[in-house]
């Protein structure tokens, strides 16, 4: 019999399926079974690996990663297109199931979920016997696997869950938090991203326990304000409430011309306004993104998305706008061909939860939320980036010479 929880003691599950598309496409097609699957696209093609069977992570192949490279680091894989409908359609319904262990689950993203299961013990049993049980009851009603995740907090959950991958259950006791952490190498610090955990390898910190003992002055150089709160993490303190999400699944904005375009500097700077509008929405929504979209419609009415995975979470209108022109440089063909529309979009959310951003993308939040302010305070056209005033000053010397 599993060892009761503790009275009031909070109880998080992170839930989060195993390699959730590629395990789709394998329970469709049992051929696939042990095969290297690798969603995203034919290997030859411009764009990323959206997930990979854990047969396919053997070779070095991993989400975000190009898809040509995929294809050279396993030649023999199964390369298979993105069917998003039918990934969302089983997200949906494994939620569903969800809802029956906890009033408070919290989505992620399609595959990855937080429950409060505080106080379960007389409805479930308890937290451990809830989580057998979620296990229990994807592998039947749907024919698929997760690692679960059992601890006091969410943070803690959620690196319980991916310590074990694939198919298990990891169960952290409030007395054995610190225990558990103390050892763990900083890359798996959720939240921190490989550039921050490659700083704190650089200052000499490599495991939790090193950075809980870490003298704060030491780190301040390179995270500033965050130490505290990293400090507090390694150790497992983490209030954070588990709550029904209501954020948007993606934030998106767009523009169509009274004239079809060619002119890449009207383009240019209509991407500046675009990336700078959704960028100040994030910042609102108090969201991150890691994909971006970019559309384009062209003469008469064909339209062109393209999307990017990025490797960190961003807010800011300098991350977005790079995303997006180096889809349109890359990706679009014919840049001279006439554009009628061109939008932008952001999402991928599961990243709000990431704790910290890059300094640069800190710095960069702090900069334009000044801006945010400013615009709040007094109108969206007291502040306007430099490239868009530019722009549209050439656009009216140019009309000028025209009808002179």
């Amino acid at each position: 019999m599993e060892r009761n929880w503790p009275d009031g003691v909070r109880a998080v599950l992170h839930v989060d399926m195993d390699a959730f598309y590629a395990s789709i496409e394998v329970r469709d097609d049992p051929s696939l079974r042990g095969r290297p699957v690798i969603v995203g696209g034919p290997k030859d093609a411009r764009g990323v690996v959206s997930a990979a069977s854990y047969e396919a992570r053997r070779y070095g192949v991993r989400s975000a990663m190009p898809l040509r490279t995929a294809g050279r680091l396993c030649p023999q894989g199964v390369f298979l297109p993105v069917r998003m409908e039918r990934y969302a359609e089983i997200s949906a319904a494994i939620f569903a199931m969800l809802d029956r262990f906890s009033p408070l689950v919290e989505p992620l993203s399609v595959d990855e979920a937080f429950l409060d299961l505080t106080g379960s013990e007389r409805l479930l049993g308890g937290p451990v016997v809830a989580a057998r049980s979620i296990r229990a009851a994807i592998a039947a009603e749907f024919g698929l696997t997760a690692s679960v995740g059992v601890a006091p907090n969410k943070f803690v959950a959620k690196i319980a869950s991916d310590l074990e991958k694939p198919d298990a259950l990891v169960v952290v006791r409030p007395d054995g938090v610190r225990a558990f952490l103390a050892p763990l190498a900083v890359e798996r610090m959720w939240g921190i991203g490989p550039k921050g955990a490659a700083a704190l390898r650089a200052l000499g910190v490599a495991t939790f326990g090193q950075l809980a003992q870490a003298d704060p002055g030491r780190l301040r150089a390179g995270f500033g304000s965050q130490v505290e709160a990293l400090q507090a993490l390694a150790v497992g303190r983490d209030d954070r409430p588990v709550h029904c999400s209501t954020a948007p699944k993606s934030l998106g904005r767009e523009v169509t011309f009274p004239e079809d375009v060619t002119d890449p500097e009207t383009l240019h700077a209509t991407l500046v306004h675009l990336a700078d509008s959704v960028a100040s929405r994030l910042r609102r929504e108090n969201l991150q993104a890691r994909c971006v979209t970019l559309k384009l419609r062209y003469a008469p009415f064909r339209t062109l998305t393209r999307r990017t995975t990025l490797q960190e979470p961003v807010r800011t209108t300098s991350a977005l706008l790079e995303a997006a022109l180096a889809l349109f440089r890359e990706k679009t063909p014919g840049a001279r061909e006439p554009v009628r529309l061109i939008g932008l979009a952001a999402s991928g959310f599961g990243a709000q939860e990431l704790l910290f951003s890059s300094p640069a993308e800190e710095r960069g939040t702090r900069l334009e939320g000044a801006v945010d302010r400013v615009r709040e305070r007094f109108g969206a056209a007291a502040l306007k980036r430099g490239t868009v005033l530019a722009s549209s000053r050439a656009r009216k010397d140019r009309k000028g010479t025209e009808g002179g």
